[in-house]
């Protein structure tokens, strides 16, 4: 379920470890338009040990960025699998981008010790993507199903089942039946306004996992990448500050100084994203019309020809949407909702507690990021965990020797009228208007810096806003490319997904990583060196806790 990074490289695994696998890709997009063709900055790994980087340094800045929430194991089975995964994609023919002696080129980024993001140019999302989707034409085992929405999960005595479709292209509403699932639906980062992330990135395959009874884990560690472009939150990639890029207050100065030091603009993304608002809120930001006041990046320093050959991208999307050309003129920035560390609860290898359940990439949270994700480290989770999960899955296909039973057809009714029949023609509210009030929630009450108060209220919003979906209008009573339907079934699950957001970080009194909170600023190991589980009960999610697993590294204060 996705047809991301995570997903390709799942199903080109699944294709490479059984060749007699019936192998669905489902997807409500078409396959090249998967939001993670928009990772632009790296992919991280260990490739230059001979200047003194070590698997162990990676898992340390890894560890160390995760604000020490991160499981231990997973990190290590990370940093060790990541080169493997450069070198794959280099044999598979990505046109990563070369130093001087032709070797694979890697640049700085924020919480690194070493040059670890290998990139191409700063489009490295979509030659990714482009390499696994050329790879999967190798295979004749696979199958398409592009803009097809998976409407549920279906798990009988702790088994996997199948999935409910609806074609958007045709109408037609069908069961896939099969012996596993790799969910890889990608993140939820729509549920606010100012987001670098895609309109179709409403969380779909996390929030029906949630329903269906999987645990979801850590969700409310959601990061705030700090050059979101303003005023449409499109992503200035990271590699534009590896590439030496300046962060700019109104005064002209590099504000980071008196933040991170020694890491300057390279520090993790959290301190840079809590440095910015405080300059913005103590008056040393640019004004914005709409409240999204902001401050600089400054490219100009670093020369067109730098610019031209690393950042392409950055100053044709600068041009593009705010007439800024980045060789003349710095460009206007501010925190941006990016990613979920959290996602549905898996084991070491992307499993659920539900047996023929994986998930990879950032559905899932196998605990790799902890409360703070190192940029780079994402894609790089959707290769590793795309493999592994793809790999389980094909052994696992290969010792099922039928399919589980099919649902009845009265719980296949059952669902398709809960998709099409749920909404009417008569309700008085809207999905686009819900879908705004959410995100204008999010923003301001669960933004970078969060309170108690603030959360209480945005808690009891979003549950009244929840009693409205029952009554959203949807005019269009079609089925194919009924959009105004998918919509309101989106809000629905960007609105379960926001509530666990919001209950987690009430419920977790201190700050760590991405999430800080002003009534509790102080990193609390004592009670709260631990997982949140979110579990869905009809009044909302019940919270529960697991252990960090910790194997190397005991929690030091966090420094840069």
């Amino acid at each position: 379920m996705g047809s991301g990074l995570a997903g390709l490289r799942a199903a080109v695994e699944v294709a490479r470890n059984n060749s007699e696998a019936d192998i669905a890709i489902v997807s409500k997009v078409q396959l090249m338009r998967a939001h993670s063709v928009c990772a632009e900055g790296g992919t991280a790994a260990v490739m230059q040990s001979d200047q003194g980087d070590s698997l162990e340094l990676h898992a340390w800045d890894t560890i160390r960025g995760a604000d020490f929430l991160c499981d231990q194991d997973v990190v290590m089975r990370f940093v060790e699998e990541m080169p493997k995964e450069i070198l794959l994609l280099e044999h598979w023919g990505i046109p990563w981008s070369r130093r001087p002696d032709g070797r694979i080129d890697q640049r700085p980024f924020g919480g690194h010790s070493y040059n670890r993001a290998t990139f191409a140019a700063d489009k490295t999302g979509f030659f990714e993507m482009q390499t696994l989707y050329d790879t999967l034409q190798k295979h004749t085992n696979v199958s398409r199903y592009d803009e097809c929405y998976v409407s549920s999960i279906l798990i009988k005595d702790n088994v996997f089942c199948g999935v409910t479709v609806w074609d958007l292209t045709s109408g037609e509403f069908f069961l896939v039946q099969g012996k596993a699932l790799i969910i890889a639906a990608g993140g939820a980062c729509r549920m606010f306004g100012f987001t670098t992330y895609s309109l179709t990135a409403t969380g779909d395959g996390v929030a029906m996992a949630y329903r269906a009874g999987l645990p979801i884990k850590d969700l409310e560690f959601v990061q705030f990448h700090p050059t979101g472009l303003v005023p449409s939150g499109i992503l200035i990639t990271e590699a534009a500050r590896g590439e030496g890029g300046h962060l700019l207050n109104n005064k002209g100065e590099r504000f980071m100084e008196k933040y991170a030091s020694t890491k300057m603009e390279l520090a993790p993304r959290d301190i840079i994203a809590r440095s910015e608002i405080t300059e913005i809120e103590e008056g040393r930001g640019f004004p914005e019309p709409h409240g999204l006041d902001y401050v600089h990046i400054d490219l100009r320093h670093l020369g067109a020809d730098t610019i031209n050959e690393r950042l392409p991208l950055i100053r044709e999307v600068a041009i593009k949407f705010n007439f800024i050309d980045p060789i003349y003129e710095p460009i206007p920035i501010r925190p941006a909702a990016h990613y979920t560390m959290g996602g549905i609860h898996t084991d070491i290898d992307g499993a659920t507690p539900v047996e023929g359940i994986w998930v990879a990439g950032e559905a899932g949270c196998e605990s790799l990021h902890g409360a703070n994700r190192l940029g780079s480290n994402s894609t790089a989770e959707c290769l590793v965990w795309g493999k592994t999960t793809g790999a389980k899955a094909a052994s696992h296909i290969s010792k099922q020797r039928a399919l589980p039973p099919a649902p009845k057809e009265a719980a296949l009714k059952d669902e398709e009228a809960q998709v099409f029949d749920r909404f009417s023609s008569t309700g008085k509210e809207s999905s686009y208007a819900l879908r705004k009030e959410l995100q204008k929630t999010m923003d301001s009450q669960v933004g970078v810096y969060r309170t108690g108060p603030d959360l209480e209220a945005a808690l009891n919003r979003i549950k009244e806003l929840k009693q409205l979906v029952p009554n959203i209008q949807v005019k269009d009573h079609g089925r194919i490319y009924n959009t105004d339907l998918l919509s309101a079934l989106e809000s629905d699950n960007l609105l379960d997904l926001a509530e666990i957001v919001v209950a987690g970080a009430l419920a977790r009194t201190e700050s760590r990583g991405a999430h800080s909170r002003r009534d509790f600023p102080q990193r609390d190991d004592v009670n709260w060196l631990k997982h949140t589980l979110a579990y869905y009960t009809p009044e909302g999610p019940r919270l529960d806790y697991i252990p960090v697993n910790i194997t190397m590294w005991q929690p030091v204060e966090r420094k840069y």
